[in-house]
Order: C-alpha cells, then structure tokens, then sequence
C-alpha cells in the first residue's frame, strides 16, 4: 500500500478522543506490521472547533477533507454548546462535511458477533449470524425536498410541509451503490419504498428495476414496502443481504437494524459519494454512537465500533480486504475472549476500560497477524 494515502482524522468531541486514539494504535500497529500505512492528519469539528475558532467546522479543515483519500470521525456535540445558534451548533460540522463532500450514500452494517447474540432484544436464533447491510440515500428526498415550512392559513391555523422528491439519477447513484456491494456480499439486495401510496416510490421501484436488468442481471432483486420491511427485520432479519431505500426509510430502519446488534455502542457507518474517473470515492467513516459526554473523559467508551469503521475504510476506500477481515476477526476473538466495556458487559465477562479494549485488540491482531 503506497504511503501517500491521505486519511483526515477528526476525534471531535466527548467520547470521541477516547475511542480515535484506539484506533490510532491500530492505525499504527497496521504501518509497522502490515505495511499499510496512511500520510495522516488531525483536524476539529463540532465544539472542538468552535472552542478555537468560533465555527464547527473551518474552511481549511473543509478544504483537508475534500483532499483526502478518506476520513474517519468520532462523534460531535454535548451540553456545553446547547445554546449556540442553530447554524453554529457542533452537528452543523458534521452536516457541513457530508453537504460539501457530496455523500449521498449510507452504509449501516448490522451485524451479530457471536459472543453477543444473547445481547439483541430478539431471540438468539433470530439474529445469531445476522450481517446485512443498508444502504441509505441522504443527500434527497424529503429531508432536503422544496417546497418545505410551516405556514399560517387565513382562519389563523397553521400548517407543515415537506416534500419528498427524487430524480432517476439520484436514484440509480445509491442503487449503484447496493449492487455494487452486493456483489461482495450475498449478492442479494431488497429495494424498499411506498410504492403503494407515494408516486415517488413509484418511480424508485421502477428506476431500481431499470438499473437491475441493463446493468445487474446477476444479483437478485427483490422489492419491498417499507412498513412491512420495518416488520420483516424484527421477524426473520436474515432474510435480508443489502437494503436499498430513501432518505426516510433509511434513517427509521437502519436504527431499527441496529438493536438488532444489542448494542449502539458496535455500530459503525460509511458515507460515500460518487466516484471519480479514476474511481476514487470521497468517503467518510464514523461509529453510530454520539458523543456520550456523561463518561466522556473517564476511560469507560466502547471504541470497538470506531474500530469496524477503520475495517469499513479499509475494505471500501481501499480495498484492503483482507486487512479489514483482520480487524473484523480480532474484534470477534476479544468479544469471545469475554472481554466486555461497560454498554456490553453480562454476567461472567470481563469489564474493562477503553484503552485496555484498545490492548485486548492490538493483542488480537498480534496473535492473528503473526
């Protein structure tokens, strides 16, 4: 792997720090022992930034992400900017990178580690070997769709609008995207809408269909609405490879995915944009999890899902698979191992700090990678 890989590291605030400096380890445990490293850089975002400079988010530090080959973040915002105007506040850093660097494409894993089957809401043999993947469009629809606002009518009531809106192209971009993956994984991808009530789920399921029969007749299509999704993900998850919906439907069901894991606290995510001619994707990596500033600075944060979103970045910036699977399975010997932070400890396990989760894994990849 060539040294000038450029990857832009952005800790931001509460449990943010905490959980990137683990992963920096890793970062530097890879360069020494596998030969992957990164030129890497450090920048702020959220209160971080507005503590030195007065905005979450610098030109500067904009003008780093949009030059680097990736960029991995840990999480924005707490209590102590609460009352900072609505364009200042800490999100406004992370919103401000993904607007700028055109992300329109979600990448929400959910996968059960054995070791922490027990740990889902649902039934150990419901999730036990669950991984699938959604993958959400989130740069349209009705987050972002015109006309939008609350009026006030003549009789002196008021009213709320939003528009859900989307054009074949930004359609078959975030298609792109699940076939694309699915080809990787289990060559199966579900494509979710309303085609029942809404005209754009209409022209979604028909620009998905499309897409499928001129460019991937190999993968298998289904379609689905998204309510009975929502109910097939709590009922039989693994019937599912890779999810392709909107905005919405994206942002409810991939939160609903995600206890299906037991934890928040194991979750990572990608954004990626288009890519370029000579196939490089602008992308940004980050775990799920907020910033927590309640055990923020105690030593106490799960960093392991800050850990899968450097998998994540090395298997779909860089194609590093089999990097990224060295990752994945130390994760998987810690967690067998009993080895437990606090949001994931059960009886018998071991309860550790954030760095002594830091070196269970760099232990793992050691006796992995040897």
């Amino acid at each position: 792997m060539a040294k000038n890989k450029k990857l832009l590291i952005l800790a931001g605030d509460g449990i943010g720090p905490e959980v990137m400096r683990q992963v920096i380890r890793v970062i530097d445990w890879f360069a020494k022992r596998r030969a992957v490293a990164f030129d890497v850089a450090e920048g702020l975002v959220g209160g971080g930034a507005i503590d030195k400079h007065g905005v979450p988010l610098t030109d500067a530090t904009m003008a780093e992400a949009m030059a680097a080959d990736a960029v991995l973040l840990g999480a924005v915002g707490g209590p102590k900017w609460d009352g900072m105007p609505f364009d200042k506040k800490p999100e406004r850093g992370l919103l401000r990178l993904r607007k700028d660097m055109e992300l329109f494409a979600n990448l929400r894993p959910a996968l059960v580690f054995e070791a922490l089957a027990d740990a889902s809401s649902l039934k150990p043999e419901l999730v036990r070997g669950l991984d699938l993947m959604i993958v959400r469009e989130l740069t349209g629809g009705v987050y972002f769709g015109t006309p939008r606002g609350i009026e006030t009518l003549p009789d002196g009531t008021r009213r709320g609008v939003n528009t859900q809106v989307y054009a074949t192209a930004e359609i078959q971009r975030v298609a792109r995207v699940a076939f694309d993956l699915a080809r990787r994984r289990g060559r199966k991808v579900c494509s979710v809408e309303k085609a029942n009530v809404m005209e754009s789920g209409v022209l979604w399921r028909e620009e998905v269909t499309k897409l499928h029969a001129v460019e991937y007749r190999d993968i298998e299509l289904s379609h689905m609405y998204a309510d009975n999704c929502a109910m097939q993900l709590v009922r039989q998850p693994k019937q599912f490879d890779v999810i392709v919906t909107d905005n919405l439907f994206g942002d409810l069901l991939s939160d609903c995915a995600a206890m299906l894991t037991g934890s928040l606290g194991m979750l990572p995510s990608a954004s990626l944009g288009a890519a370029d001619a000579a196939g490089r994707r602008r992308a940004l990596y980050e775990p799920v999890h907020g910033s927590a500033p309640d055990i923020a600075g105690k030593d106490l944060a799960n960093p392991l899902a800050t850990l899968l979103s450097f998998s994540m970045m090395l298997r779909y910036s860089f194609g590093l698979g089999d990097d990224a699977d060295l990752v994945d399975n130390a994760v998987q010997g810690v967690l067998a191992a009993g080895v437990r932070t606090g949001d994931i400890a059960t009886p018998g396990s071991r309860k550790v700090s954030t760095t002594a989760m830091g070196d269970a894994v760099l232990g793992e990849l050691e006796r992995l990678g040897a």
